[in-house]
């Protein structure tokens, strides 16, 4: 796990001050998974590099698909892209415990979490008629939780700043074709290891045909509190929960902004959920943000590569381990799964350094247990096992 203090700082500096020749590590992307993960090799000591060929803009050009999230910390991670894949969901708890823990603790420090764009604000998922929605929606049960709410566009400024005054080198270049057939990047940029957070572009740099684009599209609405009462609490209505897969995400972006999920059907969907927004003001100058998010057929995909390379050394062939690591497929999520991927990849990091081979990422099969001669002793209304035990696998 990442523990601020012991793998993880917010100092303008490496937590863990690199060697005379540190390990050095290529990151291809520029969104917030490829910040988090360069943060987090930062502070253990690596040279990093990020390449892509654009980098968050705030202006009225297209945004990174980063910066057009909604950034509300869901787990499970169901909102905007549901995650079904089992070995997705087993391991996205870890994952976005990981982000809760240090979205919150920014948003605990009022000036770390002014400059980082941090907030933790009440979140209602599938909410009650109580905070003023029409109870003819159907809406008929909720949980309500603190969560990290994060205004995008100031955090990733934050997050550019942050890794680059830790040592980050970026550089601008488009990355095309596969990364396996491109390993001699490893020898351009005198990298030991190229980790892919390209998202949609995994299709082709990874070779991966189970990439797939979702579209996103958020509507923003002034929330000053003069055209409707000001929305405090993120309110959702969860994939997993809505009639015909028909979400509501309704979430304060900051303390003058609010996101309505979706354009014109899914504002109808927003209207008919909660009426007083029916009077909601478009903000003029960034009214829209919508674009694709990187989505994945078996979702998140955070793995070394398993293709192998065939070497000749002395009239002798073998197979040689790629290494490449990947991060990508995390749909709408990438600000909830954000430092639980980069933990992960870390670890991978550390695998490729010490020349591990390569494993598939799957579910552990649980081994079936036989217990014999186990002789029961009755003691109330409880049981308890006796010798002698034998357990055969």
């Amino acid at each position: 796990p990442i523990i601020l203090g012991e793998k993880l700082s917010f100092d303008p500096f490496p937590l863990q001050s690199p060697d005379s020749a540190p390990p050095s590590v290529l990151i291809a992307g520029a969104g917030v998974s490829d910040l988090v993960t360069s943060w987090v090799l930062l502070d253990r000591g690596y040279d990093v590099t990020i390449v892509s060929k654009d980098f968050a803009s705030f202006t009225n050009q297209q945004r990174l698909t980063s910066q057009i999230a909604g950034a509300l910390w869901e787990f499970p991670p169901a909102v905007c892209g549901q995650h079904t894949d089992l070995l997705s969901l087993k391991k996205s708890k870890h994952r976005c415990m990981e982000a809760y823990h240090i979205w919150a603790a920014i948003a605990s420090d009022p000036k770390l979490a002014a400059l980082a764009g941090v907030q933790m604000r009440s979140s209602n998922f599938f909410s009650l008629a109580r905070h003023g929605i029409d109870p003819r929606y159907g809406a008929v049960d909720a949980y309500e939780h603190l969560a990290p709410v994060i205004d995008t566009d100031q955090c990733m400024k934050w997050l550019m700043l942050l890794v680059e005054t830790k040592g980050a080198k970026f550089q601008t270049e488009t990355i095309t074709h596969g990364l396996f057939t491109q390993e001699e990047l490893l020898d351009r940029f005198s990298a030991d290891v190229i980790i892919n957070c390209t998202g949609l572009s995994a299709l082709s740099l990874a070779s991966d045909k189970t990439c797939y684009p979702l579209r996103g599209a958020l509507i923003r609405v002034i929330n000053d509190g003069k055209d409707f009462p000001k929305v405090e609490s993120s309110l959702a209505v969860t994939a997993d929960a809505a009639r015909d897969n028909k979400i509501v995400f309704i979430v304060p972006r900051n303390d003058n902004i609010l996101l309505i999920g979706g354009i014109k059907r899914m504002r109808a969907r927003v209207e008919a959920f909660l009426p007083s927004l029916k009077n909601a003001r478009v903000n003029p100058e960034y009214p829209i943000a919508q674009g694709l998010r990187p989505a994945r057929e078996t979702n998140i995909r955070v793995e070394r590569e398993l293709r192998t390379r065939s070497t000749l050394s002395h009239g002798v062939s073998s197979e040689e381990a790629s290494r490449i690591i990947h991060n990508y497929g995390h749909g709408g999520s990438g600000w909830s799964l954000s430092f639980g991927c980069a933990a992960d990849v870390a670890s991978l990091v550390e695998e490729v350094l010490h020349n591990l081979p390569a494993s598939e990422m799957k579910l552990r099969q649980k081994k079936k247990v036989v217990l014999e001669n186990v002789q029961l002793q009755p003691l109330g209304d409880h049981r308890i096992m006796e010798e002698p035990i034998r357990a055969r696998l």
